[in-house]
């Protein structure tokens, strides 16, 4: 049983530590810090209001949006909290992830627990208690413009706080009233500003970010070993990785994928037969270059995601030391929905990469047999995966239009520019797993391709590796059904612990 984990808001949050948390199923909870922060800028926003109940604060005692300059009276503003979730949840599509609303109640958690939001400690403490019980909101994947928050979808991970909307809990989809009553939970009844915090912010694309980063992550390694691998069955050459050329233009990407392609080649028997080819294609012998850039934009991209993480994204923000309730537009999703933007542009190049290895392959070259398959004719091989590679490559080119560039206007005017951040968020993780199943083809073609190289062997890292990669899919000595050996090949690349 993994020990507890104390969110402490003086303590940064990393990607590092949010894989940990998420493979672990550590329970989380509030840490002392946390809980004071809480109720401290609660405490104060209440007495804020006691002592000036006539200055209008945008969306604790006036409307929201365009409808801002209506004032709601003190008797009302408990049921203007509770009408902003209802009204908001309207979310569409298909149903988020388990793993990925787990996620968004996390980060949900994290940013309201700096203390600048106003909300109740109960409140939180009912996010982390879903978090923690695996009652986890049903979430819709279309909705948010990601501007004044992700609205739409928040609203869903919120609404079972009030015992509405609903639950998947344990197998089961239930009413969040039944699955409540489970625990004797009651409700929780609102109070002031406490709607707006909860639907305000970012957490939405921020959990597909975090998501996707951590699986494109592994597909960086994973794309420089089966690479490696490809080049191997290909014969290539190692003199495009020479550390000499790779210091005359020493991007730190470039340079490291060189210098771990130099690793995984040392030792190969293949490597020491006399060569035929004076050149590569650019898909072998621009692998540092190509997979470095990837790295590089991944970097920036992490950056984003951790500060992110580390924020506060509601609106208005409230700052007790300073008597201040300031209102502005942290919960504009514009930083995200460009990192992921970039995430999926950078994610698509290694399996663009990837796909021209395969069919580098697969085209009878360098002593292979067409299609790589011994009685080619009779047998068609591995022709067709090549052909599903290049639909998922086609389809990424498509999924890789930056949302991030679109904006239409919202809310009568009020929200004039919006960033779009939720679709790029959506449509990034749908790249994200393209390329693990065009990585997994490549795998299979490059497996079976150094079968012919035999009895020559490999560097032992690729030797491994190998051996792994049999144990799920054998080698095609004649024409199978091959979907399940693709979606073996897919589920390989995602689970290996490529080092």
């Amino acid at each position: 049983m993994a020990a507890d984990y104390a969110l402490t808001p003086s303590a940064h949050l990393d990607l590092a530590t949010l894989d940990q948390l998420l493979r672990s199923r550590a329970r989380v909870v509030l840490s002392e810090e946390a809980r004071q922060r809480i109720t401290t800028c609660h405490d104060y926003l209440h007495q804020r209001l006691e002592r000036d109940p006539d200055t209008a604060v945008y969306g604790i005692n006036t409307g929201f949006g365009a409808l801002c300059g209506q004032a709601i009276p003190a008797a009302q503003r408990q049921q203007l909290q509770t009408n902003l979730l209802m009204s908001h949840a309207c979310g569409t599509g298909a149903e988020v992830p388990a793993e990925l609303v787990r996620l968004l109640l996390l980060l949900k958690v994290q940013s309201l627990s700096y203390g600048h939001s106003g909300v109740q400690l109960a409140t939180v403490q009912r996010l982390l208690d879903f978090y923690n019980r695996g009652m986890l909101p049903v979430v819709y994947e279309q909705g948010s413009l990601g501007a004044s928050g992700d609205l739409a979808p928040l609203a869903h991970l919120c609404l079972p706080l009030l015992g509405l909307g609903e639950v998947n809990y344990e197998g089961y989809r239930l009413a969040a009233a039944d699955a409540m009553s489970l625990f004797s939970w009651e409700p929780v009844t609102l109070r002031a500003k406490e709607g707006l915090a909860l639907l305000n912010g970012t957490q939405f694309m921020l959990a597909y970010a975090v998501h996707a980063l951590l699986r494109t992550q592994r597909l960086t390694d994973a794309a420089d070993v089966i690479g490696a691998l490809s080049l191997e069955a290909f014969d290539g050459l190692r003199e495009p990785f020479d550390a000499r050329l790779h210091q005359l233009r020493p991007h730190a990407g470039q340079v490291a994928v060189a210098a771990r392609l130099r690793q995984l080649l040392s030792g190969s028997e293949l490597q020491q037969q006399p060569k035929t080819a004076v050149q590569d294609p650019y898909s072998l012998r621009c692998m540092p270059q190509v997979h470095g850039a990837t790295r590089d934009a991944l970097a920036y991209v992490r950056q984003t995601t951790e500060t992110e993480c580390n924020a506060v994204t509601d609106n208005p923000n409230i700052f007790p030391d300073d008597d201040a309730i300031l209102s502005g537009g942290n919960f504009h999703g514009q930083p995200l929905a460009l990192a992921l933007d970039m995430l999926a542009i950078a994610t698509a190049e290694l399996g663009s990469i990837s796909q021209q290895r395969t069919a580098q392959l697969i085209s009878g070259q360098r002593g292979l047999p067409p299609f790589l398959v011994a009685e080619p004719g009779l047998n068609s091989g591995l022709m067709i995966p090549q052909y599903a590679a290049a639909g998922l490559v086609s389809q990424n080119k498509q999924l890789c239009t930056p949302a991030s560039v679109d904006s239409l206007v919202s809310s009568n005017g009020q929200e004039d520019h919006v960033s779009m951040g939720a679709n790029a968020a959506t449509k990034a993780l749908r790249v994200v797993q393209n390329v693990e199943q065009l990585l997994g083809i490549e795998l299979l073609n490059a497996a079976q391709a150094l079968a012919f190289r035999r009895p020559a062997r490999t560097s032992e890292p690729l030797e491994q590796l190998l051996a792994a990669f049999g144990e799920k899919v054998p080698f095609v000595r004649q024409d199978r059904v091959l979907y399940p050996d693709l979606q073996a090949a897919a589920a390989f690349v995602r689970e290996y612990a490529w080092q």
